[in-house]
């Protein structure tokens, strides 16, 4: 039996569950105008304490400067006044060793190498201190899922196709032995909040309509529910909580509570700087498009031959670059090729794998699975956006393993492409090799694989704050 999987359910049962919670979206108050901005105002929180940065080599880590020395005189302390350690101050005291054994690993010379892990400066900005990060997270970090909510909204989400990463880690972190759940609330680092976005735009949506409320609204009632149930969100204003979401909608759902938006972690696909997406405490989700839940078997091993052609798109003509792509490359050179939608008789996979770039543009949304597609095919993402934050590129150097395009050097594609030489382009590929298990979803799941990489980015992010 496969740990992932769609719960069945009836039509009519279906229809009911829908039914009901349009009712109580009805009942709880008049939303019309709850949601009167699009982007909430900043919240200033005294529950937060932010740290200074590491350095540019592992980015995200805020990690606070804390010698053995203090920490022990903390404990001496303690031990001096017969005082016990509360429950929040063990966890507070174990994320700061954590942290002071990350500043510790970035500096010693030697490198860990594991079955599983391969250390290199040329995809990794410090691979020391990310491998350190990694070990403290799967020693310390302990996940409370909320159990508030009722399928199909809640406790599930799609699990193939296009938004398949939103349901398999749901499923994932409430039913995988990842050892990373906790049943123990006041044990817990972080609180998954566990609704989906996907499924929100499938069951409350009404399809046509363009009113985005009833999706702002079910998140603004569960996080009353919980906020009101339990101490732990008002503790923090939501700063240790996080959700998780692939579907384009989902930072417009966010805009249901502001501490939410502002404040939480938010795991998006769509990391849109320019739309309120913040790198500092949000997280960068990889858009992961898989058809039938499974990896396509062409891409499984891709063949170390000759690849004929230099660049390869295919996509539909939306958004403000590929209409720009089009242009300048479809049917223009037979070494590039570009098409809008793909000729009969042409396989897609078939076409990556012998091309030596894959033009991954964003469209009207910043995400595009084309990268990870690429990733798989072993062919170089060129990435063309403007504001897309590329999923954890707090450790990941995407420049070893990718190349980066600006909108206005399209006309000179070619020319860029071509200038790349034969070393670079294989130092390219083995980045490729390296990196290709952060993106790949295994059933269950195992070490460094994209499910460990989202926990990680969620766990940097709550390294990032000491809670008062």
């Amino acid at each position: 039996m496969e740990v992932f999987h769609l719960p069945t359910i009836s039509p009519l049962l279906t229809s009911i569950a829908a039914a009901s919670i349009l009712l109580f979206l009805l009942v709880s108050g008049n939303y019309s105008d709850r949601f009167a901005t699009k982007s909430p105002p900043p919240l200033k929180s005294t529950h937060l304490h932010q740290f200074p940065p590491i350095s540019d080599r592992f980015r995200a880590v805020h990690l606070p400067e804390i010698s053995e020395e203090f920490l022990a005189h903390r404990l001496n302390l303690r031990k001096a006044t017969k005082t016990r350690l509360t429950r929040d101050e063990k966890l507070e005291l174990g994320l700061a060793r954590a942290r002071a054994e990350i500043r510790r690993a970035a500096k010693v010379a030697n490198l860990s190498t594991t079955v599983d892990y391969v250390p290199s400066f040329a995809v990794y900005h410090n691979p020391r201190a990310f491998f350190q990060s990694y070990v403290e997270m799967e020693r310390r970090l302990k996940v409370y899922v909320y159990q508030e909510g009722d399928l199909p909204v809640t406790h599930d989400g799609p699990c193939k196709n296009i938004y398949t990463v939103e349901g398999r880690f749901i499923h994932e972190m409430e039913h995988g032995a990842n050892g990373f759940r906790t049943a123990d609330p006041s044990g817990a680092h972080v609180f998954f909040m566990p609704f989906s976005v996907a499924w929100m735009v499938k069951y409350l949506y009404e399809s046509g309509s363009f009113d985005q409320t009833p999706l702002r609204v079910f998140v603004s009632d569960y996080v009353r529910v919980v906020s009101e149930k339990y101490p732990f969100w008002n503790k923090t204003t939501g700063a240790d909580h996080f959700i998780v979401s692939c579907h384009d909608w989902g930072p417009i759902a966010t805009e249901g509570n502001p501490f939410l938006y502002n404040t939480s972690i938010r795991v998006l696909c769509n990391a849109n700087s320019s739309e309120g997406f913040n790198p500092q405490k949000d997280v960068s989700l990889p858009e992961i498009h898989l058809y039938d839940g499974d990896i396509s078997p062409k891409l499984l091993s891709p063949p170390d031959t000759q690849r004929p052609h230099l660049a390869f798109f295919a996509g539909g003509n939306h958004g403000p670059i590929r209409p720009i792509i089009l242009k300048h490359w479809k049917d223009r050179d037979s070494n590039i090729r570009v098409y809008e939608y793909l000729p009969k008789g042409l396989d897609y996979y078939e076409l990556m794998l012998k091309s030596r770039f894959c033009l991954c543009p964003s469209g009207y949304e910043v995400a595009s699975p084309r990268i990870v597609e690429a990733i798989y095919a072993e062919c170089v993402p060129v990435i063309i956006s403007e504001t897309y934050v590329l999923p954890f590129s707090d450790v990941l150097r995407w420049e070893g393993f990718s190349i980066k395009v600006g909108v206005s050097e399209i006309p000179r594609l070619k020319e860029i492409l071509m200038g790349v030489s034969e070393a670079e382009y294989e130092r390219l590929k083995e980045g490729l090799r390296i990196v290709r298990k952060h993106f790949v979803l295994n059933r269950p799941a195992k070490r460094f694989d994209a499910f460990h990489m989202i926990l990680h980015s969620i766990w940097l992010r709550r390294l990032n704050v000491r809670l008062a």
